[in-house]
């Protein structure tokens, strides 16, 4: 997998970005079912990066990144048919304008391959199969032609 190079400018420069086809933030992974959708729409359309840890304000909150794997991993695997290609790196934020520093503040930037091996299909909680890609910010279910 083709993978991009994670330094603190590009991650900042991410942050900064708004909410996009190839960009979507989480505060939390909630819901394995819910992810799930979001990656597979993204391995559909253009692939791109999903970041935990921030907040709708953009404001960096940190994460348990053990339990937000988990929760990815999950979401891939028994959602996702077939699995989305992704790679996951746990980054340490540190913010320089800030004095408290007393604790770490990680977030999990989850980087999503485009399919290249044809549609990734999300499975429903019934057993239903259905393609979801991303329109502009959002997640959505494919019409078709």
């Amino acid at each position: 997998m083709k993978s991009t190079i994670f330094s603190k400018e590009f991650i900042k420069n991410l942050i900064l970005s708004k909410e996009s086809k190839t960009l979507d933030f989480k505060l939390e992974v909630s819901s394995s079912s819910k992810i799930a959708r979001t990656l597979a729409a993204m391995a559909n359309t253009e692939g791109g990066f999903l970041i935990i840890g921030i907040s709708d304000q953009k404001k960096v909150v940190g994460i348990d990144v053990h339990e937000e794997r988990f929760m990815i991993e999950r979401a891939n695997q028994e959602y996702c048919q077939p699995k989305v290609k992704l790679k996951m790196i746990d980054f340490l934020w540190i913010d320089e304008d800030s004095k408290e520093n007393e604790e770490e503040t990680w977030i999990l930037i989850v980087e999503i391959q485009k399919s290249n091996e044809g549609v990734i299909l999300y499975k429903g909680n019934t057993g239903e199969l259905r393609h979801y890609i991303r329109i502009e910010d959002q997640t959505k279910l494919f019409a078709g032609i």
